[in-house]
């Protein structure tokens, strides 16, 4: 392996990480200020630059927050296991980095010369040409639920344990719905490279159009599998103090916290680039088969996919201020009796029509045939939707009731 080759991947991992960590804290702050602006509140807009009367809308708050948090005492309580309590942040900060070494931040730079050897054109992927990127992605995903498990046993406590047992259920439950949702995608385009899926889409069009249902069985997977508000039910505050990790405090609660974070971004990252076209915007962004790029439309592109990501994100965190939490058996009805089904119907009629399509259009290049791939699509969805709407298993509810006019209480209360 070549010197150049060598620096090439230090500088896009130190890229990747510092570009994660820095949204991920700033990220904080855009939430906290979207619930300040639900709750006709002003929100953090105080701190500034040190010394000086600069507040700068609040931009130095997530600086010091994190000088707070690791500033804090490293206590831990004598009643935890405590290899298994230090071990639980670290795996699951760890697998939601490294599950970002396959997923493109941009398209390609054009070739340059470093240390006196050219090297181009750049892929924008710590880790590229990997052909079994989703598979990776989905890999690495699952492991970080370890990461729960552990906290909520090592605690110690109760309500931790709870929250660790919720949080696998629940990502158990909703990793199936999530692959289904995919699997559509994986057909169409025929390989789990994440780039040549963009590639895919940025010629025939995003799957958002093409395939709506699996996009909307992968996006609300998503949610759940991020553990986000409607499906926060590992942390629920109300019910579980903070979840599992209710015992952590300072630099682990820390680590806990930002991992949270990183997997609604991973998880905005391959919404974007699974549906809505990556880094593709027509004209804007140039023609899909060039062999090398300019500059301009290497920039614009990486402008165009995180402008895309920056509007998912926002919508995650405007639902979690929009939307109430479900109930956890809603919650598994939900994953079991609507998304795997949905999952199923999408995959089977996604099969269908594309492999009539190379029957009939080995070249892919008929209009009529895309067309119509579209519309059955819709019409699929539609039926989906129809039939759920018509079915609704969330809405019953089997749990005994107390006779309350028994106990003098007025029933219509």
């Amino acid at each position: 392996m070549s010197a150049a080759l060598i620096l090439e991947i230090l500088i896009k991992s130190a890229v990747l990480i510092g570009g994660l960590m820095t949204a991920a804290a700033y990220f904080v702050l855009l939430e906290r200020r979207m619930a300040a602006w639900t709750q006709d509140r002003i929100g953090p807009s105080r701190v500034g630059i040190p010394l000086t009367n600069w507040r700068l809308w609040g931009l130095g708050q997530p600086l010091a927050d994190g000088a707070k948090m690791m500033l804090k005492e490293d206590y831990t309580p004598a009643h935890v296991d405590r290899r298994l309590y230090i071990l639980a942040p670290l795996a699951i900060l760890a697998a939601a980095i490294a599950v970002s070494a396959v997923i493109p931040f941009g398209s390609v730079l054009p070739p340059m010369t470093i240390g006196g050897e050219k090297i181009g054109p750049i892929h924008l992927t710590v880790a590229p040409g990997v052909d079994v990127g989703m598979i990776y992605v989905f890999a690495l995903s699952s492991i970080a639920v370890y990461g729960v498990i552990l906290g909520g046993w090592a605690s110690n406590n109760k309500y931790s344990f709870i929250g660790g047992l919720r949080s696998s259920a629940q990502l158990i439950a909703y990793e199936l719905p999530m692959g289904l949702g995919i699997l559509g995608v994986v057909l169409a385009a025929g390989s789990l490279d994440l780039e040549r899926i963009m590639d895919y889409q940025a010629n025939y069009g995003w799957f958002a159009l093409a395939q709506p249902l699996g996009f909307v069985v992968f996006l609300v997977a998503a949610f759940a599998e991020a553990a986000r508000l409607p499906f926060d039910l590992p942390e629920a505050e109300q019910e579980l103090i903070g979840g599992y990790h209710t015992e952590y405090a300072g630099m682990k609660l820390l680590l806990f916290l930002v991992a949270e974070f990183l997997h609604m971004i991973v998880a905005s990252f391959l919404i974007v680039i699974l549906f809505f076209g990556g880094w593709h915007l027509p004209i804007i962004t140039g023609d899909p088969d060039a062999a090398t790029v300019s500059w301009f439309t290497a920039i614009a592109r990486i402008l165009v996919l995180h402008a895309k990501i920056f509007l998912v994100i926002v919508f995650f965190m405007w639902v979690r201020w929009s939307w109430p939490r479900f109930r956890f058996d809603q919650l598994m009805n939900l994953a079991w009796k609507i998304m795997l089904p949905l999952g199923l119907a999408n995959f089977v009629a996604i099969a269908i029509l594309y492999e009539l399509r190379k029957v009939n259009d080995p070249t892919e290049s008929s209009l009529a045939w895309t067309v119509g791939i579209i519309a059955a699509s819709w019409l699929v969805f539609a039926v989906a939707w129809l039939a759920t709407s018509l079915s609704n298993p969330l809405v019953t509810d089997n749990r005994p009731r107390r006779d309350l006019s028994a106990a003098g209480v007025d029933s219509q209360i």
